[in-house]
């Protein structure tokens, strides 16, 4: 599965992989000390859809914006250079 970071963002269109985008969702979650449920909680998603995204099924951009937000991160920061 890969993902589009202009439906991220709004920027122009890349491609990436869904893997990386889910490594950089962990370390980003990591970074700030949240466990998948606070992340949850926080980001008003379940645990199951951020454990999901986590492990590189789910790279859906709305709940990516919204973990983002959570984060208190920009949504390009979840997209690996």
């Amino acid at each position: 599965m890969s993902i589009s970071l202009k439906n991220l963002d709004g920027s122009k269109a890349t491609v990436v992989s869904a893997i990386n985008v889910a490594a950089e969702v962990r370390k980003a979650r990591e970074a700030v000390g949240y466990s998948v449920d606070d992340l949850a909680v926080t980001c008003g998603l379940v645990t199951n859809e951020i454990i999901e995204i986590e492990n590189g099924e789910n790279a859906d951009p709305a709940k990516l914006r919204r973990i983002a937000a959570a984060l208190q991160v920009p949504p390009s920061d979840f997209v690996p250079m």
